[in-house]
């Protein structure tokens, strides 16, 4: 097949536009300033699966110009003309910036005609600061290719001075600039800079799925901007690429195309389900607070529920009704009162993120519960790629599309499609019978309890290594005389301070009476350690299936590091109570099963 930058043809109105491939038809429409042409990566990744036309809008490529005061109703007449003449009743449309705006408009004003709907860094109701400059730039354009305008165009898109990796797309795109009809480029960029809120009343009345995607880093399309217009559509998603700006398409076209692909094959994939009727039955003559009480023995933990509503403010709510649905395809759920205050934007969200507390998050969980009129001034967070806010500091979290809404008595019924996660060693916060609760043994209560001569030892892994000292007698793990203080040269904490090991201890893993010394005690912990970095020659970090190899004085020890190099392995951890020469293994739980889905998680 020939080179698709070189497939162009016009339409008998005039249109510009480049055909290539066969399938499913998808219709690109560039930005301001740029022409068809800009698609070739995405029409060389396409073209094997799709019937790919990406057109030259007015005053761009070989097409002519729009009129001095055209709207998107005259570049939408335009694409659908092309539509016509091609013989396509129906297509997905793709659209970047100003030819997102069109994309829009094309879906709303002939709603027959589009099966599904991209929009690519797309603008909507810019701030008064942005839209000021934005009038600004329209207003000064000069006259063809204007170095100035062009040298700073850009640098907006790319960065000054321009990353290394990012020096063909900034060529690409100033090649495009540089050509443009002067005066094509004029009249639309005019309108670029009024049209950001053409379709604020009327993306509720969109009907195709849409995905709203921009980059992190664009400060002209924002991700706010992605997320409003996906909860206004009523089958809206947003995607925020990390670290990328405004010309994405054409910066990392893999990353961009994959993600359109994927959207579009979903599309085509999803097959409406008829409502399962569900039988009603009398209702139990029982205590209502009882039952209430009952529910409160289950230990679960802590999340902090988010979401951004419609107005652009984010929201959330304590939950620890959060469980897991489904590994394939990823779903979770949570539930939301439907007295909540925040039921309303909940219910009518596009997404929410489940943030999963830490033991440090304790006061987080009570302003969340209450009725703080700015909950979020309390903690620190960010937006996810679905624009969610997630809560820095979170064992987990869990950002998601909205799958389901389902009515369930005084409560609605949350289902998420996992979008994108993380989680870290922090240890969860617990929540039973109306308190909060440390899941494993108090450490607290360890250093105030302890007989004396108790030996507090740790198992500290990194990145599936464990944390050892070398000596004469051999490898021992780190241990001393009582928790302690960092100031206590003798205890565990003395210890670690003295080689200067950043550990964070997790779950009780073994306790055991000494058998020649029955008053004498070993408690070991779970924990996560920094790799070190103190130059202590002492100091060894030996993978989890070295463990066996290693020269390990304490027999008791040893027994417990085989247990632990096979329960890693499972990730089936329980806890050991004995002594040194007998005991019992009691489980904390199931085992999980292993995640093999397509999910790629996130680092934050």
């Amino acid at each position: 097949m020939a080179d698709a930058a070189t497939m162009r043809n016009k339409a008998p109105d005039g249109t510009g536009f480049i055909r290539a491939g066969s399938g499913a038809p998808v219709l690109l429409i560039h930005g301001v300033g740029m022409d068809a042409a800009i698609w070739q990566p995405q029409i060389a990744a396409m073209q094997g699966r799709f019937d790919v036309i990406a057109v030259d809008m007015l005053g761009h490529g070989a097409s002519p110009l729009p009129l001095e005061n055209a709207g998107l109703s005259d570049f939408a007449e335009q694409a659908i003309r092309l539509l016509d003449h091609l013989g396509l009743d129906r297509v997905a449309v793709v659209g970047h910036s100003m030819g997102a705006l069109v994309a829009q408009e094309i879906a709303l004003r002939a709603p027959p005609r589009v099966s599904a709907l991209v929009c690519l860094n797309a603008v909507f109701r810019r701030p008064p600061d942005l839209a000021q400059a934005v009038r600004e730039r329209a207003a000064a354009l000069g006259g063809p290719g204007d170095p100035s305008a062009i040298a700073a165009t850009i640098a907006r898109w790319f960065g000054n001075p321009i990353p290394p990796g990012l020096s063909d797309a900034a060529a690409t795109a100033r090649a495009a600039l540089e050509s443009v009809d002067a005066e094509g480029y004029a009249r639309t960029y005019r309108l670029f800079a009024s049209a950001d809120t053409a379709h604020a009343d009327r993306l509720a009345n969109l009907t195709a799925p849409a995905l709203f995607m921009t980059g992190s880093e664009d400060r002209n399309s924002t991700p706010a901007m992605s997320a409003a217009m996906a909860r206004l559509a009523p089958a809206g998603r947003c995607v925020v690429l990390s670290g990328e700006k405004h010309m994405m398409t054409i910066a990392s076209p893999q990353k961009v195309t994959q993600r359109i692909t994927a959207f579009l094959d979903q599309v085509t994939a999803v097959q409406s389900e008829a409502a399962k009727v569900v039988p009603s039955f009398d209702a139990p003559a029982f205590d209502a607070m009882e039952f209430r009480r009952a529910l409160g023995s289950f230990l679960t933990g802590v999340t902090i529920v988010t979401t951004i509503d419609e107005a652009g403010d984010a929201r959330g709510f304590t939950a620890n009704s959060f469980t897991s649905v489904s590994l394939e395809p990823p779903l979770v759920l949570v539930c939301i009162a439907k007295k909540a205050l925040g039921h309303q934007a909940f219910s009518t969200s596009r997404g929410f993120a489940i943030n999963i507390l830490s033991e440090a998050q304790k006061a987080a969980s009570g302003i969340f519960a209450s009725k703080a009129a700015d909950k979020f001034a309390s903690v620190a967070w960010q937006p996810g790629q679905t624009g969610n806010p997630l809560i820095d500091g979170s064992v987990a979290v869990f950002d998601c599309d909205m799958e389901q809404l389902v009515d369930a008595g005084d409560h609605s019924i949350l289902i998420g499609r996992v979008h994108d996660f993380s989680h870290n060693g922090a240890q969860p916060l617990g929540y039973c019978r109306g308190a909060y609760v440390t899941p494993g043994l108090s450490q607290e209560a360890l250093a105030a309890a302890a007989p004396p001569g108790t030996e507090v030892g740790a198992i500290l892994e990194n990145e599936g290594r464990v944390l050892f000292f070398e000596t004469a007698e051999g490898y021992q793990l780190p241990a001393g005389r009582g928790l302690g203080a960092a100031n206590d040269a003798r205890s565990l904490k003395g210890k670690l301070a003295a080689k200067a090991i950043d550990a964070e201890l997790g779950f009780l893993y073994a306790v055991w009476d000494d058998a020649t010394d029955a008053s004498r005690t070993h408690v070991y912990y779970r924990g996560t350690v920094d790799a070190p970095v103190s130059g202590d020659g002492q100091i060894r970090l030996v993978g989890i299936e070295c463990i066996a190899e290693l020269k390990v004085a304490d027999p008791a020890v040893r027994s417990m590091l085989a247990r632990y190099a096979h329960e890693r392995t499972e990730d089936t951890f329980g806890v050991y109570v004995g002594n040194e020469v007998e005991g019992e293994v009691r489980p904390l739980a199931k085992p999980a099963p292993i995640h093999s889905g397509p999910i790629h998680s996130g680092q934050r």
